[in-house]
């Protein structure tokens, strides 16, 4: 009886022990599996557009490849682009310039606007990465009331026929007969019709916060005295891309300007920057203009030109160029009335993307180019321009005048 109990009790200890055994087995199997850390990666040279005042996850889909700034060292500087690559694109001169790469070491190729445009040195020639298309262009035009009827019709019955939807014009009156035309694309501002820096800063701050609303890829002012040639608008701004910091136009001065700087908090300084003249039209990619948000959105645009004490377009120029660090593009395709139109060869005058003409004190200022209307019968060009672009438009006579 002594030894059967002694040998169940073995007999337990060795089935505890097997049991145990292959406890030990299955255990490995119930764990999850290791993960591999990922190696660490490089940080990419990028920034959110979002706004810097709460708009920031709004339009936080929108980001910017820049190189990477370091104090005390330049822009597009040849230390900055040492480890970047490089490339040489010809400028306008046919002289040879370097530019740095942050997207490859390989060459890049120039846009075929290029001898048109001068990109800024030390920047990189733009990609196009849109299939760009008209709506998604916000054209912001700056009209008075005064000029309604005999600025306005001109437009309507020209350029603005062929981009209704993507034409928005900024006033400073209730017009009936012009919001039957346009409907909603006319906007009131209430700002002053007087012809002074307040009034003008007033308009583009609505221009500006109604273009972050309309969530358009580029924004694009120009005056009520301009004919927007639209096919050369598009290949234009299909050289960019939307989200990088592009800011398009053409100055009215031959060098910087330079202002008295009241935004920073340790005093007045100066400050030399360009800008694009209004009269003459620029444009603005959705990437940059979202930067802008804090001297620019809700008022802050007003606030901003009363610092520095200066004009619409110079305040735009001021907070790209000084504030933001993002060099104009200079293109010569933009055209005031400011300049000799006149000494505008007549066969690149289709090729242009903004005209203009001659007021009161100078009505033979305008491009010089033939068609079916003389100049008594269409002193602007503008109808002239209009039937070469569009001869199948209803109202263009089908025979040159004799």
């Amino acid at each position: 009886m002594h030894v059967s109990r002694v040998g169940i009790s073995k007999l337990c200890f060795l089935l505890s022990l097997a049991f145990c055994a292959f406890l030990l087995l299955l255990i490995p199997g119930l764990q999850p599996p290791q993960r591999h850390s990922d190696p660490p990666q490089p940080r990419p040279h990028a920034r959110t557009t979002g706004s810097r005042t709460g708009t920031a996850s709004r339009h936080s889909s929108y980001t910017v490849a820049i190189p990477l700034k370091q104090p005390g060292k330049q822009y597009g500087s040849a230390a900055s682009r040492g480890r970047t690559g490089e490339s040489k694109n010809p400028d306008t001169n046919g002289s040879a310039r370097t530019v740095g790469s942050t997207l490859s070491t390989g060459k890049q190729q120039a846009p075929p606007i290029q001898d048109l445009v001068h990109y800024p040195p030390g920047r990189p020639w733009p990609q196009p990465r849109d299939q760009l298309e008209l709506r998604d262009i916000f054209i912001a035009v700056k009209t008075t009331r005064k000029y309604h009827k005999s600025r306005l019709d001109l437009l309507f019955q020209t350029w603005v026929s062929r981009a209704n939807e993507q034409t928005f014009i900024f006033t400073d009156g209730e017009d009936k007969e012009l919001r039957k035309k346009a409907g909603d694309n006319i906007i009131n501002t209430n700002c002053s019709a007087a012809h002074t820096r307040q009034a003008l800063c007033c308009k583009m701050s609505v221009e500006y916060d109604k273009f972050i609303e309309s969530q358009k890829k580029w924004f694009c002012h120009v005056d009520d005295d301009n004919y927007v040639i639209l096919p050369s608008l598009l290949r234009l701004l299909s050289s960019y891309s939307h989200t990088q910091d592009v800011y398009l136009g053409r100055p009215s001065l031959d060098h910087p300007i330079e202002a008295a700087e009241r935004v920073k908090s340790d005093g007045s300084t100066s400050v030399k920057f360009w800008f694009a003249t209004g009269g003459a039209g620029f444009c603005i990619s959705r990437g940059l203009a979202l930067k802008m948000s804090p001297w620019a959105s809700l008022g802050n645009f007003i606030s901003t030109a009363e610092k520095i004490r200066l004009p619409d377009d110079c305040t735009i120029g001021y907070i790209i160029e000084a504030l933001l660090e993002v060099p104009m593009t200079h293109t010569r395709l933009f055209h005031s009335h400011l300049e000799n139109l006149q000494r505008l060869p007549s066969d690149t005058v289709l090729r242009q993307v903004t005209l203009s003409y001659g007021g009161y004190e100078n009505r033979r200022n305008v491009v010089s180019i033939g068609g079916a209307f003389s100049l008594a019968e269409d002193p602007s060009r503008f109808k002239t321009v209009h039937c070469l672009l569009y001869p199948e438009t209803s109202w263009c006579p089908t025979k040159k005048h004799p």
